[in-house]
């Protein structure tokens, strides 16, 4: 759908036309095919992204839909309501931008986060290791020491801190930008004194700190990826995204990095995406651990201190 054809649209006689929840939905799902958009924000066709929207504009939660069933489809809308779902169906439609930042609300881990343009969407399936409690790696130990490096919004730090409830989580990132949507999420989830928001060049800032987990989800898309992206991605930070040739630009660093700043027995854990290709080009020898989700999801790899240690020791010498 272009945005000539959508202006010329009557909002007033939509309204008319259109009275109940389904109404809007499925004029929603229309107007998503017409425009061509790419799902990838939550969810992964125009059904499921339309109520998502309507349901999110109408400050409902989509568990009612599973309590009420069809009734709740059937609920007939004022005139504001519908009004108002048709200014943001156009912008999804005209601008492509993806639904979490027409709403500012994105959940990870069975949790709410605001979000604007100044984060990524979280979408990591790190999201299921932290469910878990890295618990094929930890066993029943429980990391007093975390950091989340290349924090963005804070998502990963704080279901981090929900999932280890002793534990302090150092919340990192480059972009100060980032790191006041992280800390407006930190104060929403009163973590502010488990969960700390700083700015650092990866680990540049953090001399001295060791931890017992790592969790990094950094800028990972290479050079013909960043070539081929949807429309929606655009409205990403790029900071956030592009990452090299190889997109491992940032890998290497943290690599190098990681051994002085975990404790004897911690674990790394990096997204690496569609660039884990790249990684066994570019680290033949490295003794990665390539974890397997359940739920979806591939591109997380784990090293133990001792492992890494002994790879920079072979690979220096």
């Amino acid at each position: 759908m272009t945005t000539d054809t959508f202006s010329e649209i009557d909002a007033e006689q939509i309204t008319e036309d259109l009275h109940t929840i389904l109404d809007m939905v499925r004029w929603s799902v229309s107007c998503f095919n017409q425009a061509e958009l790419f799902y990838g924000h939550g969810t992964d066709n125009p059904w499921d992204e339309a109520v998502s929207l309507v349901l999110q504009l109408l400050h409902l939660h989509q568990d009612l839909v599973l309590q009420t069933g069809d009734q709740l489809f059937h609920s007939r809308l004022t005139k504001f309501e519908k009004l108002n779902i048709i200014k943001i169906v156009k912008r999804r439609a005209d601008e492509h931008i993806p639904v979490p930042y027409l709403t500012n609300q994105a959940w990870f881990c069975e949790l709410p986060f605001f979000v604007d343009e100044r984060v990524l969407i979280p979408r990591s399936p790190i999201a299921e290791l932290i469910q878990n409690h890295f618990e094929e790696w930890l066993g029943d130990s429980e990391p007093q020491h975390i950091l989340d490096l290349c924090t963005g919004g804070g998502c990963i730090a704080i279901a981090l801190a929900y999932a280890f409830e002793e534990a302090q989580v150092d919340a990192v990132d480059i972009s100060q930008d980032a790191l006041d949507v992280a800390e407006l999420n930190i104060t929403e989830h009163e973590l502010n004194q488990r969960v700390y928001p700083i700015q650092s060049d990866l680990m540049s800032a953090l001399q001295g700190q060791q931890y017992d987990l790592i969790v990094s989800n950094p800028p990972y898309v290479d050079a013909e990826d960043m070539d081929d992206l949807p429309k929606e991605f655009h409205h990403e930070p790029t900071l956030a995204l592009e990452a090299g040739q190889d997109g491992l630009d940032l890998v290497d660093n943290i690599l190098r990095q990681a051994p002085s700043h975990l404790t004897d027995n911690g674990w790394l854990f990096v997204e690496v995406g569609n660039s884990e290709v790249h990684m066994f080009t570019r680290y033949p020898e490295l003794p990665i651990q390539w974890v397997e989700f359940e739920n979806g999801g591939h591109g997380v790899f784990a090293i133990g201190k001792n492992d890494l240690v002994e790879y920079w020791r072979s690979v220096d010498h």
